[in-house]
């Protein structure tokens, strides 16, 4: 039988992402934690009232999923108070002495996703929910990656111009203000992917030990070009080059190998 209330469609919809996305959606008088990895279960019951969703991993809450109708879409945010106040209540029948970590809001086509650890916790869209996996991953990491984002270490100088040591110092200072969106701007000859071949290896190594990078560009040649600088490029502070250090992979096809931590394609492939 087809739902025809809204929110059901919306659910509806949910459900199915959930489980294109590795998730056991079960009902709150079904609950059977063993089923899977992660284990999404409706309308679970809190201290403030039912969650629409409340996500287990390994066994225990992690996050809460705030359902909405598709209409809601252009003002979901509005919401983010409600989804959080579930994030922070005592659950029924588990012990959650902290607030759950990773909350989300979804209409079914839009979501957004908040993860509590983050030094300034907002919300951002996202394209779909996260696998299992990576919430169990993130779980046992003592840091989020924007927590980590903090914590570059100061930046060696050797063998850089002065345009390129201002062009990363400031993108890390935009990161570490949590804002992710930056545009660099340098003059042709320049050494613009140098830069960003530097940049992307800080934000690889550790401390920041980002997992994956994606280094897109517009043809085929420059592309194979990038490729190549990568093979060539020899950090200032390590003396194996970066292939040596990091897997790369140019893409050729839809498969992404499964460690790759950088991987450039062209926007067409995309």
């Amino acid at each position: 039988m087809v739902n025809q209330n809204p929110e059901q469609k919306a659910r509806d919809e949910i459900d199915q992402l959930l489980a294109k996305a590795g998730w056991a959606v079960q009902d709150k008088k079904k609950i059977d934690f063993s089923a899977s990895l992660g284990v999404a279960v409706r309308e679970y019951q809190t201290d403030v009232g039912p969650a629409d969703y409340v996500l287990f991993v390994e066994k225990q809450a992690v996050g809460v999923i705030e359902a909405k109708p598709e209409a809601w879409g252009e003002k979901i945010t509005i919401v983010e108070d409600q989804s959080q106040g579930y994030a922070n209540a005592t659950l029924k029948w588990v012990n959650n002495s902290q607030p759950l970590r990773f909350v989300y809001e979804s209409t079914g086509v839009i979501t957004r996703f908040t993860d509590g650890n983050d030094p300034h916790p907002r919300s951002r869209e996202v394209f779909n929910f996260h696998r299992p996996e990576t919430l169990a991953k993130w779980v046992h990491e003592p840091k989020s990656l924007r927590a980590r984002l903090q914590d570059f270490p100061p930046l060696n100088t050797t063998g850089l111009r002065d345009c390129q040591i201002t062009a990363i110092t400031n993108l890390e200072e935009s990161l570490k203000q949590d804002k992710p969106r930056a545009l660099v701007q340098m003059a042709t000859g320049s050494g613009k992917t140098f830069t960003a071949i530097t940049s992307s290896y800080r934000l690889l190594r550790e401390p920041v030990s980002a997992n994956r990078i994606l280094f897109l560009v517009d043809t085929k040649n420059l592309g194979e070009q990038a490729e190549q600088e990568f093979m060539s490029f020899l950090p200032n502070d390590d003396n194996r080059k970066f292939t040596e250090l990091y897997t790369v992979q140019r893409l050729k096809n839809h498969f992404i190998v499964k460690d790759a931590q950088l991987c450039i394609s062209t926007i067409q492939r995309m």
